[in-house]
């Protein structure tokens, strides 16, 4: 019995983390599958989502900026805010570029951005994090406490996918893809392709804090390992890869499916040697790497293509 219903709350995990990640997929694949926006600065929006609803929602502590004790909705607002406000200063000046140059900047003032949160003491806790981060229905105990926060991540991913797909299939959609295969045609049809690109940027950055703030309500902990942009960027991307650039389905699909094997892996923990648990790590990363060679090469458009 023990068994089975530990097997349950790691299923409930698995997907409550998976969902979270599928989130932050969508707003990715309106940057990039859709507008064509290469960027590589997930950790710093991440960061600054899970920072800002962490301090609006915490107690008041000598060790970090709070003391706001505001509802758990509150604080998903106030971390939509800000990595919205960030990705607004950083797209004004990043936008103009392209391509990889677009991909440099992006990561360059995303990590700039981490950091800051990581070593300003008297604003996060600097190394030390923020601990005791609030969590809707914990009072419930667990399991049900588990069995609600997953329905919420569903309930918020349903929503945000729906209107993804109502707005990619709308003209304002259409133009975004014109800007991705074309930015000159599409100026010369007189459209404001700078601006375009910058809401576009805006609102995908807003969703990857989002998901950093239900990331950070989940673990009720925020530190700087939690916006490693190994787990963030990079495991973000082999998602949007694997699952299917263009196609919100894709984008969804690809993060349960690398997630759940990110996070498998952990499992062989139980069977392994203690010499092989501490190359564990570099184990997973190997898989994840290889996962995303084979879908590279043998299909490059991801398991779920985009619609032509």
């Amino acid at each position: 019995m023990d068994t089975l219903y530990g097997w349950m709350m790691y299923i409930l995990s698995l997907l409550t983390v998976g969902g979270i990640y599928a989130i932050m997929g969508l707003g990715l694949n309106l940057q990039w599958g859709i507008t064509g926006l290469f960027n590589i600065g997930v950790a710093g929006f991440f960061a600054v989502g899970g920072y800002a609803s962490a301090i609006a929602t915490t107690k008041l502590s000598p060790n970090h900026l709070g003391g706001f004790d505001l509802p758990f909705f509150a604080g998903i607002i106030f971390s939509m805010f800000f990595s919205g406000l960030m990705a607004a200063i950083i797209g004004k000046i990043c936008l103009r570029l392209r391509g990889d140059y677009l991909a440099i900047a992006t990561i360059g003032l995303a990590e700039i951005l981490r950091l800051i949160l990581k070593n300003e003491v008297w604003l996060t806790n600097g190394p030390r994090g923020i601990p005791g981060i609030p969590r809707p229905f914990e009072n419930l105990g667990q399991p049900w406490a588990e069995i609600c926060y997953l329905l919420i991540i569903l309930i918020i991913l349903a929503i945000i996918y729906y209107g993804f797909e109502k707005a990619i299939n709308s003209p304002w959609g259409r133009i975004m893809k014109a800007i991705r295969e074309n930015e000159e045609a599409a100026s010369s049809t007189g459209k404001n392709v700078e601006n375009l690109r910058l809401e576009t940027f805006i609102i995908g950055s807003v969703f990857m804090g989002l998901g950093g703030a239900l990331l950070t309500h989940s673990m009720k902990y925020i530190g700087p390992t939690a916006s490693d942009p190994l787990i963030t960027t990079f495991l973000l991307w082999v998602m949007l890869i694997v699952g299917g650039s263009g196609n919100n389905k894709g984008a969804i699909l690809g993060a349960f499916i690398i997630w759940t094997v990110w996070s498998a892996s952990e499992l062989l923990s139980g069977i392994l040697s203690y010499e092989w648990i501490n190359r564990l790590s570099y184990f997973r990363i190997f898989i994840i790497g290889f996962i995303l060679q084979v879908i590279l090469q043998n299909r490059p458009q991801g398991l779920i293509p985009e619609k032509t």
